[in-house]
Formats: C-alpha cells, structure tokens, sequence
C-alpha cells in the first residue's frame, strides 16, 4: 500500500491510497476518511459506494460527509468504482468499463480479467483497511449514490451480519427490469436471470429480507427517475415491512448536491446503529 496524500481534516485525517489488487488485478485507489477518534482505538466503518463516472474522489470532495463522521467518530472509506489503468477493458459509453464497474464480478470477456468490484469490495478492500488502520471490523455499515446505492443495497442483502445498517441516494433499484441498466449488466454476466436477479436489490429483498435497517432518499426532480425505478424498491419495502424508510424529496434531482443536502441524515442513521453517540 502507498500512501498518495494525507491532509488534516476537521480534526482527523483526509487520506488517499493505492495498492495492488488481487481481485482486480491493477492497482486500486480509496480515499479514507480517519476521524479525531481513531487517535485512541479502532473506530467504526463506514463505506460509500459511488456511482458513474466517479472515482474515489467524488463523494470525498462533494459529499460533506468528513464533518459529520467526525463529530460521530465514524471512518469512511471512498473505495474507486472500476478497475483502470492500461490493458484493463473500456468502452466509450458512460455506464460501461472505467468507473461502471457495477459492483459484479464480470463472468464474460473482455470483462473477466480485471472488472471483479463485488470481490474487491467484499474481500479484497476489507483486507487492506483492516489491517492498515485503527477500524473496527465488528462495526461496519454500507452506503452509497446511483450504482453505488445498487451495489450498497445488494452487498448488504448478500452479506447477513456483517453491516449494522444500510443506506442508499438515488440507487438503481431494479435493474434486471431497466433496459438503461441491462446494458452494462449484459455485457458483465450475460443475459441469465439468475445472474442478474443477484444482483437486483428488488428482487433480493422480496426474496430474503434484510437484517439491517434501510435508509433510502430519492429526489423526485432527478432525471433518471425512469431507469432507477424507486418505486419497485419501495414497494418491496412495504410489503417485506422492512425496518427503515424510503423517503421521496421533493424537487431534488440526482447531483451531489442532494447527496449533501441529506448526508447528515445518513450519517446519524448509520451512527445510532453502529451504537455511537
């Protein structure tokens, strides 16, 4: 692991890093948010998954998290949402290659070799931060914006225990039903419906529920309100009476703007489940 840049920030440290990466097979780089906390021990952990076109630097600059982790004594970890570098695959649309990765193990070329998001945020990434920095494994939660909302909510539905609490802006809800979705995820898995029904929050929380509490927040001015399909996600809310709420905020579209509007929210959601003050 390399350290790139460590910047002091409201009383904890603002770091960026790069190391090797055994899932992805390049190297990868996160940003970590440590708060004044975890000067005296472990801290509790919370991730943000990004969406499209970002790198690990969006949230980090955009998102207002740091001062509100920071009064918590919440770390956060901004993992990249692809594989990059040369000789890893790309295509010229947006929502597809580097940074789309989706979260999914790619299962077809020319994906195969380096597109494995869901392995390097499941196992890999988890590897390096634990035994780098003063974070408590015991004590984790999930969040995220757009993609990162979708791979927030099916990381979490298919890891049982492990996150305290879930929270997603904006996620892409049902994606096997979404053609705008369908296209990365066809070109990752294929066309089987058992592969993309892995990895539909929808379908997953119909199916199996979810330990942990659910925040969600959907802006009704967002542009892409067709392809994210909230509706199919709060339905299964409702029907699974998931502990948690789904809330619609009007006049809110999907930039980073509404993603700070209601950080603070989510920050105190995944505080009071972590058990801190």
């Amino acid at each position: 692991m390399k350290t790139v840049s460590e910047n002091r920030c409201f009383g904890g440290v603002q770091g960026v890093y790069t190391h090797a990466s055994e899932a992805t097979g390049c190297e990868m780089t996160f940003g970590l948010f440590l708060p004044p906390a975890a000067e005296t021990g472990p801290v509790p952990l919370l991730w943000y998954l990004s969406g499209l076109t970002c790198t690990h630097e969006n949230a980090m600059v955009k998102a207002g998290a740091q001062a509100h982790a920071a009064r918590r004594g919440l770390a956060l970890v901004f993992p990249d949402t692809s594989p990059r570098g040369e000789g890893v695959p790309d295509d010229e649309a947006y929502n597809l290659g580097q940074g789309a990765g989706f979260y999914v193990n790619a299962t077809k070329p020319p994906w195969t070799s380096h597109f494995r998001m869901w392995d390097y945020i499941a196992e890999d990434l988890p590897r390096v931060l634990f035994n780098n920095f003063p974070l408590d494994e015991e004590r984790q939660a999930m969040s995220g914006h757009s993609m990162g909302g979708h791979g927030a909510l099916t990381l979490a539905l298919h890891h049982p225990g492990r996150f305290a609490s879930v929270s997603a802006f904006a996620p892409i809800s049902h994606p096997s039903t979404s053609d705008w979705a369908l296209k990365a995820l066809h070109a990752y898995l294929g066309e089987d419906a058992e592969a993309l029904a892995r990895h539909d929050s929808t379908l997953l929380l119909r199916a199996r529920g979810c330990e942990a509490p659910i925040l969600v927040d959907q802006g009704t001015a967002d542009p892409f309100l067709e392809a994210l399909m909230p509706q199919a996600l709060a339905a299964a809310m409702a029907d699974r009476r998931q502990p948690g709420a789904f809330r619609m905020q009007a006049g809110y579209d999907h930039s980073y703007f509404f993603v700070a509007t209601f950080m603070a929210d989510h920050i105190a959601f995944h505080a009071e489940a972590l058990g801190l003050s």
